[in-house]
């Protein structure tokens, strides 16, 4: 249990981050600070460019990495002040012009997102290291998920109910400093936590397996290239780019359909958002039950279909005419229960999917000769990051295709506007995730396959070792 527990806990610096980028980074930056709003885009992009090539990198050279401390410590200690100082500056930033404030921003969205990467790939990268049981992985990227999620939404909870609630309200830039200093200290603590936490598994976790080829720039590539051609990790991945492309749909019209679909009230986004604790912890304890009595693929895929077919339920009843109208008392309940159980399936679905990845391991091994954890996590973390900008994209070719006005006030847009915004809301989620789970569908590693990879394993090594 504390092996989970200090494991899972680093997670929270990673879901501190995204919650912090995914919300606020650009309210703070085009509406408090005064920095044109494309440059804020404009910084980001750059900031993916370079994750696009240094997130492989990582977790090829902490899978070859030798040291007295083993392949992944190393990076995961000296990750943890560079990320936390860099993420308090990028709060604090100097009076400078536009020039002046668009480079400070992407120096330092690039030196957050490439020191997390530091951390988050070698300490995903653990998970097969520290038990090779098919459904124990499984338990512990829970925890990992259970942190995250808790994680950004509490610094979420804390700035909407608390940080931002002064005369000023989301135009603090007070708030936003003091958000920057309670962050960088979680985020130093939760890694530092996470590492010594698991410090102990040094002695027992895999060493990299010399060759005695030199390294060079083709042997990198040609390596990582033929650790990512396993057809079970292309299903995976791209289940994972479009699990994400989805995501990032749902997230970029979530507080537009909380405000001008359903009419809610900001007390009540608030409670909504507050809610994703209790989601959160019933896919916690959701995954791991699925994964013992239906196995990784099947969990996912029967998991996946419940989600997805609950999520766009309460907008296709409305569309019907089969919804409380707003304001009515019983909506809000019933739309928000309605939202914790799908949210709850969902997670269950990122921890399935994501435990995955480390039943990969062993069959790569098998294959290659080589362990690459790193690969595998950072392949996936990077698509993660990347492609949840498509949805963001899907969802402003939705708006403008529906006219959505600019700057209209809740219950002023036009009826029929909000039914075109619903009708192609949630076909468009739907179409998605389907895809997504047919990707998953071609994912070949059961229980029954990791088992003989595993005895495959060991009569290797013994017979390497005699």
């Amino acid at each position: 249990m504390w092996l989970k527990l200090a494991h899972g806990s680093g997670a929270a610096a990673f879901g501190i981050k995204n919650g912090g980028f995914d919300y606020f980074l650009l309210l703070f930056y085009g509406t408090v600070i005064g920095l044109e709003p494309g440059l804020v885009g404009l910084a980001i992009l750059i900031a993916l460019v370079v994750d696009a090539i240094s997130d492989p990198l990582v977790g090829y050279w902490s899978d070859n990495f030798r040291s007295r401390w083993g392949r992944r410590h190393p990076f995961m200690y000296a990750a943890a002040l560079p990320v936390a100082l860099s993420y308090f500056l990028l709060w604090n930033p100097p009076d400078w012009g536009q020039t002046g404030l668009f480079v400070y921003l992407t120096v330092l969205a690039v030196l957050i997102r490439t020191f997390i990467t530091f951390y988050e790939t070698p300490s995903s990268a653990l998970i097969p290291e520290l038990t090779t049981d098919y459904a124990d992985r499984t338990s512990l990227q829970a925890y990992r998920l259970l942190f995250g999620w808790s994680a950004g939404t509490g610094m979420s909870v804390v700035m909407f109910g608390v940080l931002l609630t002064g005369p000023l309200g989301m135009r603090d830039p007070d708030a936003y400093a003091t958000y920057g200093i309670i962050a960088s200290v979680l985020i130093f603590a939760t890694i530092m936590m996470s590492a010594l936490g698991t410090h102990s598994r040094i002695p027992y976790l895999h060493q990299p397996v010399g060759t005695g080829e030199r390294y060079s720039v083709g042997r990198i590539f040609r390596e990582m290239l033929q650790t990512l051609s396993e057809k079970s990790f292309i299903a995976l991945f791209l289940a994972t780019m479009l699990f994400a492309i989805a995501s990032g749909l749902s997230a970029a019209l979530a507080f537009l359909m909380l405000n001008y679909f359903w009419g809610f009230s900001e007390y009540q986004i608030f409670i909504w958002t507050c809610s994703v604790f209790i989601s959160a912890l019933l896919g916690f304890v959701l995954a791991p039950w699925a994964t013992r009595r239906l196995g990784k693929k099947r969990a996912t895929i029967l998991l996946g279909v419940l989600a997805f077919t609950i999520q766009p339920m309460p907008v296709l009843l409305r569309l019907a005419g089969l919804m409380p109208e707003n304001g009515d008392p019983l909506l809000f309940p019933l739309v928000l229960g309605v939202n914790v159980i799908d949210l709850a399936l969902i997670i269950a679905v990122q921890v399935v999917s994501f435990s995955m990845i480390a039943d990969l391991v062993e069959s790569n091994e098998l294959r290659t000769g080589r362990r690459s954890e790193g690969v595998y996590y950072a392949a996936v973390t990077f698509t993660r990051k990347t492609t949840q900008g498509l949805g963001v994209l899907a969802a402003g070719l939705i708006l403008s295709f529906v006219n959505f006005p600019e700057g209209a006030q809740p219950g002023s847009v036009a009826a029929d506007t909000l039914w075109n915004l619903g009708a192609l809301y949630a076909p468009a989620i739907l179409a998605v995730y389907l895809a997504a789970l047919l990707c998953i569908a071609r994912y070949r590693i059961d229980r029954n396959a990791h088992e003989e990879n595993l005895r495959r394993l060991a009569q290797t090594r013994k017979g390497a070792a005699s």
